[in-house]
């Protein structure tokens, strides 16, 4: 663990170098009192953070800061805090803190990491997706900033996957509201559900299942032409799914009976081979 947190340090320093024996100790600079106790309080705040001391570690980034503000390492210290939050699961003060930095270092070479810290700080926020919506919203939010500003970076490419993830999470409260509505026979509104799947989360595994539910509610409405619509889709990308081989009962009641039919018939020519052995 904290050979990952001084990777992690190392990659975010701008000035300095993980040379063995001071991994992220900034140097001390000749020069104004201020710049030095500034220098002493950055790696003050490093050293707590490596002991795991994050209120510390963050009361000491905070002083950095504000010791010299005009200094590359002002923003550098706003950055570290929100790390040292987020590196022991206090989210909403990593939000804050990274809130505060986009908005302060605008044009930082390091905001591709800030945007990153801050769609995982919703990420990990997740508790109950069914109850509370807003953390993979902002996450997904986020994550797409990733994605179309920094597209060449390796937190872009961990970003896609996150997003999938998401996009499966929000296309389960779809589904899984659409079904209470088709239970308590509100159609219209379970039908709503059922097409935010098709149109926004179209590549998630829940697809097969909302079309199916979309044959069914419109074939207990008489729509039989939008139901067989439905119905047709499924088939032509999902044939051998089993929510297709539901939709065909919902066209053809007698189908259980036929392939009992047919499972008889083939126990039979198989009773009839063995016999023919002896």
């Amino acid at each position: 663990m904290k050979i990952i947190k001084k990777l992690i340090i190392c990659s975010l320093l701008i000035l300095g170098s993980c040379s063995k024996g001071n991994e992220g100790i900034v140097s001390v600079i000749e020069g104004d009192n201020l710049e030095t106790q500034m220098i002493i309080a950055y790696n003050e705040g490093l050293e707590a953070l490596e002991e795991e001391d994050v209120f510390y570690a963050v009361q000491k980034f905070n002083e950095a800061e504000l010791l010299y503000p005009q200094s590359p390492w002002a923003a550098q210290s706003a950055l570290m805090s929100a790390y040292a939050w987020w590196s022991q699961g206090y989210y909403g003060d990593t939000i804050d803190e990274l809130d505060r930095f986009i908005k302060l270092y605008s044009n930082h070479n390091n905001l591709d990491y800030a945007y990153y810290l801050l769609a995982m700080s919703y990420y990990d926020s997740i508790i109950d997706e069914k109850k509370d919506l807003k953390p993979l919203i902002e996450a997904k939010k986020n994550f797409k900033i990733v994605i179309k500003e920094y597209p060449d970076t390796d937190y872009s490419l961990d970003a896609k996957y996150k997003l999938n993830l998401i996009e499966d999470n929000l296309a389960a409260k779809e589904i899984y509201i659409a079904r209470h509505y088709i239970k308590k026979q509100k159609w219209i509104a379970a039908i709503n559900r059922l097409q935010n799947i098709l149109k926004f989360y179209d590549q998630t595994i829940y697809v097969e299942e909302a079309l199916h539910r979309l044959v069914e509610i419109h074939y207990i409405l008489g729509l039989e032409v939008e139901a067989k619509k439905y119905a047709t889709t499924l088939g032509y990308n999902y044939k051998s799914g089993e929510w297709y081989k539901r939709s065909y009962k919902v066209f053809n009641k007698n189908y259980s009976l036929i392939k009992i039919k047919e499972k008889k018939k083939k126990r039979k020519k198989l009773t009839e081979k063995i016999k023919s052995f002896f």
